[in-house]
């Protein structure tokens, strides 16, 4: 039975007469619900039928719609192929920093390693050209830039050829013994060596390069102090390392101030470096009182000695 207070239901009649028996007409009801409330599905929709012969009922029971969830599937898939892309995107994009970003606020979080049995974190392999004195943009960069940044302000610790060996030593024995102490092998690439012959026929970069690439197995990392526009002459080693990885190339005159290691320069080589087993020390630690007083105690007295 239909309440006249609900809105949403509305029943209509409608009268099918007979032609050959009027008395016989049909009367047809239909039932129209405009909006379905959820009580509709707690109670079935009686249907009478009444004539001479007696009474017919029966029932209806509305059901709830099966779920579509094919568009927000859809949708869903959609965000996420969204989100994922841009997170590659913005991941490619910002990858150095990042990494480092990553290093430096978990330090402290990160797994404690198992010492690597190595001494340095890097071996610098630089040029050795002839007829150009101490303070040529290689020899600059290396012994004197290089130690700044990585070494002063990083934490590193560099094995340099000509800094860290001993006079009288064999160049191939240095070689052999330092680059497989080391995490990664640096090879410094200028452009005005004449034909890179220094990457194949020296003893040194023959034996950094067989200990790194074949033997060690050690990352190798390619610095452009300038820009070489053909790599033809270089060994196959080196275009085969460049082809894989890249190289990073300095912009700009490293004459000219002090550099920082939150460059883009130095974060790229930092991206490539290992993680530091310690924090570098900071200028407030190298000078704090404890340092001072320590120095002042290992500072020998001086002794006053009357004359006459």
């Amino acid at each position: 039975m239909i309440s006249t207070y609900t809105p949403v239901l509305e029943e209509d009649f409608i009268i099918v007469e007979n032609p050959l028996n009027r008395r016989r007409s049909t009367v047809l009801a239909r039932l129209n619900i405009s909006a379905v409330e959820s009580k509709f599905f707690l109670h079935p929709f009686t249907c009478l039928a009444k004539n001479t012969e007696g009474i017919s009922t029966a029932y209806i029971q509305l059901i709830h719609p099966v779920p579509d969830f094919q568009k927000p599937t859809v949708g869903i898939f959609v965000m996420l192929t969204l989100v994922i892309t841009c997170s590659l995107c913005i991941y490619k994009v910002f990858k150095v920093d990042i990494v480092l970003w990553y290093r430096d606020s978990f330090y402290d979080f990160l797994p404690k390693k198992v010492s690597d049995g190595k001494t340095y974190d890097a071996y610098i392999l630089c040029p050795k050209t002839p007829g150009e004195g101490p303070t040529c943009n290689s020899d600059i960069f290396v012994f004197k830039v290089m130690p700044e940044v990585l070494e002063k302000q990083c934490g590193y610790k560099l094995f340099i050829c000509g800094r860290d060996d001993y006079v009288g030593e064999s160049i191939v024995e240095v070689v052999n013994e330092n680059v497989k102490k080391s995490r990664r092998l640096i090879i410094i690439l200028v452009p005005e060596t004449s034909g890179f012959s220094w990457l194949g026929n020296s003893s040194e970069e023959q034996v950094a390069m067989y200990n790194a690439l074949i033997q060690e197995g050690i990352k190798v990392v390619l610095l452009e102090l300038e820009k070489i526009p053909d790599y033809e002459k270089m060994p196959e080693s080196i275009k085969f390392i460049k082809q894989k990885q890249g190289v990073i190339r300095w912009s700009g005159d490293f004459r000219e101030g002090s550099q920082s290691m939150n460059s883009r320069f130095w974060k790229k080589v930092r991206y490539h470096m290992p993680v530091q087993r310690q924090r570098p020390l900071s200028k407030h630690q190298l000078l704090s009182p404890a340092t001072l007083l320590d120095s002042k105690e290992k500072r020998p007295m001086e002794v006053h000695v009357p004359l006459g």
